[in-house]
Formats: C-alpha cells, structure tokens, sequence
C-alpha cells in the first residue's frame, strides 16, 4: 500500500484534512510516484475525490487526443492562463515545461505577463489567454480573427479556449484550498521561471 508519510489531521500541504486511504487514493499516489517520484500536493488534494481526479483526466485526454494545438501551444496556454490567474503552482509546472520550447528567458516572460521572444503565433494565444482569464465577456470578434490570422482554425480557436476554461478551474480548487507548489516543481524551474513567479502561494520548503 502507498502512502504520503502524514499522519491523519490537516495536512501542512492543503487546507484540508488528509484524504483517507483507499485503493483510488493508493492508486493514485503511486502514479505520480512512478512518473515524478514524488506525490505531488495536488494530487493529495483531489483524493478527496479520486473519481472526480480520474473525470479531470479524462476530460483533458479528451480535449488533446484529436487537438489541432501543438505542445508548444498547450504549454503556452496553461502557463499563460496560469499565471494570469496568479496560480504559482502551476506557472512554476508549466514554465519549466514552456521553457523547454521556447527557452527560459522567453518562458519566463510569459509567467511575468509579458510576451518578449514570442513569435506570432505565440503572442496571440498567449493574449487570448489572458484576455479570458480577465474578462470573457469582454472579447470581441477582432480578437478572435487575431487568431485567424496567424494561422489558428475556427476548431483550433475553440479548442484553446476550452483548454483555458478547464485549466481556470483546475487551478480554481487548487488555490482556493491552498495546495502549495511542490518544493520540486520549483527546484526544477528555470531561474528565470521561478523569478517571475511572484505571485499566489509559496512552494513548499522541504520535498513531498
């Protein structure tokens, strides 16, 4: 049986209490175990509902497996979205991985809220995504033939934006129940990644 290593109670990582065991619950932790080596705070956090964690999977695999967007550009949504909405957790996440692609100062950029070293295509998904996060009723027709314009289909357009609905969400539970970055997300970010996160909760001190 997997366990996280705390005792029952609140739990330092979330403002909840720690998540009963169960087989869900087992399963889950040893999945982040076998793909990152460590259970990460969020994923202790949705064990409260791990057939809730199982639908969020499911949802996204459903969003990306037949998407007109690269990974380039779903790194790029998520840490724009992120970091808009000043979700650190997952700006720190996804900035190491934006920065894989585009490289770390421009990754960086990005998680601060500019758009230096971006191309064009870049700049416009990144200014949809924060056009969204701060007011979805305040997009016009223009901004979507933005899109357009730099080569992103009507498909695409809408795929995008699903995407950035469905990370504000997840990001919502997150920080609402305070779920603290991972000590190694942040270890593991580019300098420049974890310089631009200034926002939202701190990372942990000491590894899961």
């Amino acid at each position: 049986m997997v366990t996280n290593g705390l005792l029952s109670g609140q739990d330092e990582r979330m403002f909840l209490e720690h998540p009963p065991s169960s087989e869900s619950v087992d399963r889950l932790f040893a999945s982040d175990l076998e793909s990152d080596g460590y259970v990460m705070n969020l994923t202790r956090l949705w064990c409260w509902r791990p057939d809730v964690a199982d639908a969020f999977d499911d949802t996204r695999d459903d969003l990306l497996g037949d998407c007109e967007l690269t990974q380039p550009d779903i790194a790029l949504l998520v840490a724009a979205t992120a970091s808009a909405r000043s979700d650190s957790y997952c700006s720190l996440a996804w900035g190491r991985k934006l920065a894989k692609h585009i490289g770390p100062e421009a990754a960086g950029s990005v998680v601060a809220g500019g758009l230096d070293g971006l191309d064009d295509r870049a700049r416009a998904l990144t200014t949809w995504a924060r056009q969204v996060v701060a007011d979805p009723n305040a997009t016009t027709s223009a901004d979507v033939q933005e899109l357009r314009d730099v080569g992103l289909s009507d498909r695409a357009i809408f795929e995008a934006t699903a995407h950035i609905a469905f990370r504000l969400a997840f990001s919502t539970v997150n920080d609402a129940l305070g779920a603290a970055p991972d000590a190694q997300a942040a270890e593991a970010a580019p300098d420049e990644v974890r310089q631009a996160v200034t926002f939202g909760r701190p990372p942990d001190t000491v590894p899961s």
